[in-house]
């Protein structure tokens, strides 16, 4: 059962790696916005994952983020989602996303995920290989 409220959260320290300069996202070395919606991303795959059946699996459909503070190499990001709806059909999952350094929130945001059965999702996307 899919429990509104639930939260879960994903971090990882700056490194040099996951700079704006390193993952080609802009020139500066401060944490990038792709590993910061990545790492929210991440948040929200773990929260809902052990709330899905043997077979199922979620996939990202949507991602509205802003990153609104600059973090420097050395300092912790955490990622925090909370799952904030479900469609009436149960295939639509809605989150709340936060991301804060050490200093206070760096981004904010909101994610959607569709609930996927593993098999028919990936033989839907090898088939395009036929094509």
């Amino acid at each position: 059962m899919i429990e509104i409220g639930a939260k879960y959260r994903a971090e990882e320290t700056v490194t040099d790696a996951v700079t704006a300069a390193a993952v080609g996202s802009g020139g500066l070395n401060v944490y990038a916005t792709p590993r910061m919606a990545a790492l929210m991303e991440n948040a929200a795959y773990h929260c809902l994952a052990p709330m899905l059946d043997e077979g199922q699996t979620s996939v990202g459909t949507a991602l509205d983020i802003s990153h609104v503070s600059a973090t420097p190499v050395g300092l912790r990001v955490t990622a925090e989602a909370e799952l904030a709806a479900v469609s009436e059909n149960g295939k639509l999952v809605d989150f709340k996303l936060t991301a804060y350094d050490e200093a206070g929130i760096i981004g904010e945001g909101t994610h959607r995920r569709a609930i996927v059965n593993m098999e028919r999702f990936l033989a839907k996307c090898e088939a395009k290989r036929a094509k």
